[in-house]
């Protein structure tokens, strides 16, 4: 890893198995999350209204990671959300929705 989240750029960072990742929204990333969860303003209405799956989250926190180390999963990254709970997760959601929907300004 080369560096820690930098929330300036919309990143975000997320524990899995001790080791901090970093989630930057991109254009390639939000496309590939896109085109597996539909309409990006579908998903943060989905969000908003508390209606968003944990299998959603995991998808778009996996297409987020900067740089993924070898061996790491979606399946890690989801059961990493599930074990760190929703509180810890949503601030990472946040952030990444915010940078979706605001842009870097």
């Amino acid at each position: 890893m080369s560096g820690g989240a930098n929330p300036a750029r919309g990143e975000a960072a997320l524990v899995v198995g001790g080791l901090a990742l970093v989630l930057r929204p991109s254009f390639e990333a939000l496309v590939a999350a896109e085109e597996e969860l539909g309409p990006l303003f579908a998903l943060v209405e989905r969000a908003a209204a508390g209606g968003l799956k944990l299998a959603e989250m995991a998808t778009l926190f996996w297409h987020c990671v900067r740089e993924r180390p070898p061996g790491l999963t979606r399946e890690r990254v989801g059961a990493a959300i599930a074990e760190a709970g929703l509180a810890r997760a949503t601030p990472v959601l946040k952030a990444l929705l915010r940078q979706i929907l605001d842009g870097r300004g």
